[in-house]
């Protein structure tokens, strides 16, 4: 896996998540059309940068966009 491959998936990721709102984490890669470990790398990127937070519901792992990062998600995509 290259870099680029693990950071084009976290965006679409973080567009997932602004478009979503919380989604369970093994949800993700189906969602997405898209190999579970690129998908993880991708997860794991946006964690790295403070962009996500994680929420345990029972045996679910919830993710997010942070508060700031759905602020961001919207003004880009309020049209």
């Amino acid at each position: 896996m290259h870099a680029k491959s693990i950071g084009d998936t976290a965006g679409a990721v973080w567009r997932a998540l602004g478009a979503k709102g919380k989604v369970e984490v093994k949800a993700l890669p189906k969602l997405l059309d898209q190999e579970a470990s690129l998908v993880l790398q991708g997860v794991g990127w946006l964690a790295r940068e403070h962009k996500v937070e994680f929420e345990g519901q029972g045996a679910k792992v919830l993710v997010r966009l942070t508060a700031h990062e759905a602020d961001v998600y919207k003004k880009h995509h309020a049209k």
